[in-house]
């Protein structure tokens, strides 16, 4: 089972740290060495824990699916609020880049092209990971039918696979062209994808 509370042991430490200067560098970039001097561990206490860079990352990986999947499932549980509004409030955090949602974004944004090539593990992990974002999203969009807060006509497998790639790729621009417009493009395409149910036609 896995630890929740950071830094309780060697190997969630390897992998906290090994995340915090991958996010910044990327995979290729960054060395065993840093990773260790950054946690302060020695190289035995790597090795005991992963069998070599490669399986570091698929682990990493993961693990940044399980944090991404948790914080995800607090932000939908907003009291007294419908899916509806938990969905925009969550896609409006992320075009702000408030709590944490550009880091949990960019991690995978950052090493999706870089490790896609590189480690058919990496990328496998990676794929597993966003096909998980994409269930959950498609499970909170049917919610939102049963509360009455979304077109219950929305194809919601279609609608959650179309806002992650919207939103992957709106990262992806909003890093190239060091601007937020992208994101707030997104945001105003994803409020037009998560319509409320239409008003019933005046007879």
């Amino acid at each position: 089972m896995r630890n929740d509370t950071p830094y309780k042991d060697t190997r969630e430490h390897l992998l906290a740290t090994g995340e915090a200067i991958i996010r910044g560098k990327g995979f290729a970039a960054v060395g065993l060495a840093e990773i260790l001097a950054g946690a302060d561990v020695p190289k035995g206490s790597f090795y005991h824990y992963f069998k070599s860079k490669e399986a570091f990352g698929v682990d990493m990986l993961v693990r940044y699916f399980e944090h991404y999947a948790r914080q995800f499932d607090k932000l939908m549980l907003g009291p007294g609020s419908t899916a509806r509004e938990c969905l925009l409030d969550y896609y409006r955090r992320w075009a702000s880049h408030e709590a944490g949602n550009c880091q949990q974004a960019c991690l995978a944004v950052k090493l999706s092209g870089e490790v896609s090539d590189l480690s058919e593990p990496m990328r496998e992990a990676l794929a597993a990971g966003m096909q998980q974002v994409e269930a959950r999203l498609a499970e909170t969009i049917r919610t939102g039918q049963t509360d009455g807060s979304l077109d219950a006509g929305l194809d919601a497998p279609a609608v959650a696979a179309s806002l992650y790639t919207l939103w992957v790729g709106a990262e992806l621009m909003a890093k190239v062209q060091r601007s937020s417009v992208p994101l707030q493009q997104a945001l105003k395409q994803t409020e037009m994808m998560l319509s409320p149910p239409r008003s019933p036609a005046m007879h």
